[in-house]
Parts: structure tokens; sequence; C-alpha cells
């Protein structure tokens, strides 16, 4: 059985490849692990990051 450690620490890997839904993934786990895993607040800063949007970026 994986434990919401390691679903947090695979979640971690997969985001520094660039793998954002495999990361959400794991951190949803080890949030429906542990209600208190650091992945709570690291799928937060995920979907921050993934919600930005600078309007220069797409209208040079």
């Amino acid at each position: 059985m994986t434990t919401a450690e390691e679903y947090y620490q695979q979640g971690n890997a997969y985001r520094k490849q660039e793998r954002w839904q495999d990361a959400i993934n794991c951190y949803l786990q080890a949030i429906e692990l542990d209600a208190d895993s650091p992945a709570v607040e690291a799928k937060r800063m995920l979907d921050d990051i993934l919600a930005f949007y600078h309007k220069d970026t797409y209208n040079p």
C-alpha cells in the first residue's frame, strides 16, 4: 500500500519533470489518504502556476 508521503514525493518527481497531470493525480491521492499532507499546499501552488495568465505573453 502506498502512503500519503510516497504519493507526495512521487508528485514532486512528476512536477520536476513537468508532468503536471501526473503530479496533480499523485497530490490528490496523498490528500485523500491524509488531509494534512504537504500535498495540499503543493497542489494549490501547482494549480496557481497552471492557472497563470499573462495577457502580454499572448498578445505581443
